[in-house]
């Protein structure tokens, strides 16, 4: 990646100076020999994982596997973990924050002061990591994050993000703006346009940060020529985008990118077509990652692209269980009926770190010995390699690109999540891509990279 102004990973790291010194949401999922808390005949005391997701509300497409997964961890930890020569039963305390960042810091606080859980695992958006992370970081509780970009959820969470202060108990793994930003960028030149992007930016955690003058996309796009057209925050939950649709129509723009929360993005695109604003490209984060996202777009929706960054096509196995990212969204459609959903590879990693943590720690009653450990990790997991490595946060292998648009080549023809590979110098190659299709009956529907022809596909790097 080029050098920019910004604050990349290398710099952040030489100024920080960063080191650490069944199942429903409404109750816990005890996969152990007894009920109790307290410990067995056979082993030590009850384990607790504390999972926080939003399970309900705006942000609820992170969170429509939970169900599957936390069952499918029922069933691995069932035996109990192995640790220092004991088995030591888990129980899963799952909390839903109904997509609330007051309610995430809320149920936060009741799985570490009520609960007693020894980990906090959370997952999905800043305004459910941060919170979450923050309360751990001030209990001195274990907490291990996943499913938003570096950036937002660290120097989000900072008084003074050009000098961070350095994190102990909460670490992250995900990857990070210039990750996303080089795909996009990647997959807009293949398309003709005059380089004006229209910012649709949220004053939330992830608005916030994509749209940064000095770290978000201004400061990766406008030195490459781009210019974005940013008409300012709007609050999640808006009804009218009638004024930014009037600013990017005025400025000519020709690409659409952001970050919205999906029923909003559904308003804006539904609000465009009718306002006559109507762009070559469209890019848009989280609102997009979803088929009920596209599903309720319609017709609307072809020709819109989003980040792709895990599918069935990613050649990971699970250090829990051997299974192949194909073998685990095979088995969630056939037990769910649904289509594979891109959170589940990064939920099951955060159990992956979480068993591999405290086995190494030794001892589950030693809170800096699992920190400690989860600092040290160095796993395989089901979405690539997790390795911090003297900061709080680190990217598995970085995400794909995908547009709709109709292929006529897919069987069930109908609409077509096209991958776009990334360029030579961003793309790693242990990451295949996949795509989606519309199925019969207008269902979205993900394909992998061998089910279609994939025009102006580039060679992986050597």
């Amino acid at each position: 990646m080029t050098e920019r102004s910004r604050l990349g990973r290398r710099q952040f790291l030489q100024i920080a100076g960063l080191s650490g010194a069944a199942v429903g949401m409404s109750g816990a999922l005890g996969a152990c020999k007894s009920s109790s808390s307290g410990g067995t005949a056979e082993g030590g005391r009850t384990i607790k994982l504390g999972y926080v997701t939003p399970k309900t509300g705006s942000l609820a497409g992170f969170g429509e596997a939970d169900d599957y997964v936390l069952a499918s961890m029922q069933d691995i930890f069932k035996g109990g973990l192995q640790i220092g020569g004991k088995s030591y039963p888990i129980q899963i305390v799952p909390k839903d924050t109904q997509s609330s960042p007051d309610r995430a810091a809320t149920v936060a606080g009741d799985l570490i002061n009520t609960d007693k859980v020894d980990i906090v695992l959370v997952s999905s958006t800043p305004e459910t990591t941060n919170p979450v992370s923050g309360q751990c970081e001030a209990n001195g509780v274990p907490c291990i994050s996943t499913v938003a970009p570096w950036q937002p959820w660290f120097l989000g969470q900072q008084k003074d993000p050009a000098n961070p202060t350095p994190f102990k108990w909460a670490y992250h793994f995900f990857w990070g703006l210039e990750d996303i930003e080089a795909v996009f960028a990647d997959m807009w030149g293949q398309v003709s346009n005059n380089k004006v992007i229209a910012g649709l930016f949220p004053n939330d955690g992830d608005g916030n940060a994509w749209g940064d003058p000095k770290q978000g996309f201004p400061s990766y796009f406008v030195p490459k020529g781009f210019k974005i057209v940013d008409p300012g925050r709007y609050q999640d939950q808006t009804d009218d985008f009638s004024t930014q649709i009037t600013k990017f129509k005025a400025a000519g723009a020709e690409i659409l990118t952001g970050v919205p929360i999906p029923p909003d993005f559904t308003n804006f695109w539904k609000q465009a077509a009718q306002q006559g604003f109507k762009p070559r490209i469209a890019s848009v984060g989280k609102a997009l990652l979803f088929p009920s996202s596209i599903e309720a777009l319609g017709d609307i929706g072809v020709g819109l692209s989003s980040e792709v960054w895990w599918s069935p096509t990613h050649p990971f196995k699970s250090s829990l269980t051997s299974d192949s990212a194909e073998q685990l969204a095979d088995a969630y459609t056939a037990r769910t009926g649904k289509q594979w959903s891109q959170p589940i590879g990064f939920v099951h990693a955060l159990f992956e770190v979480a068993a591999d943590s405290l086995k190494r720690a030794g001892n589950p009653d030693d809170r800096d010995a699992i920190i400690n450990a989860v600092k040290a990790t160095k796993l395989d997991t089901l979405v690539g390699h997790i390795e911090w490595t003297g900061k709080p946060f680190t990217s598995p292998p970085p995400p794909s690109s995908s547009p709709w648009h109709p292929h006529d080549g897919c069987a069930g023809a109908g609409r077509h999540l096209q991958v776009v590979r990334l360029a030579q110098g961003h793309r790693r190659p242990e990451r295949p891509s996949g795509g989606w299709r519309g199925a019969r009956r207008g269902r979205a529907q993900r394909v992998g990279q061998d089910d279609h022809a994939a025009p102006g596909r580039r060679p992986a790097p050597a």
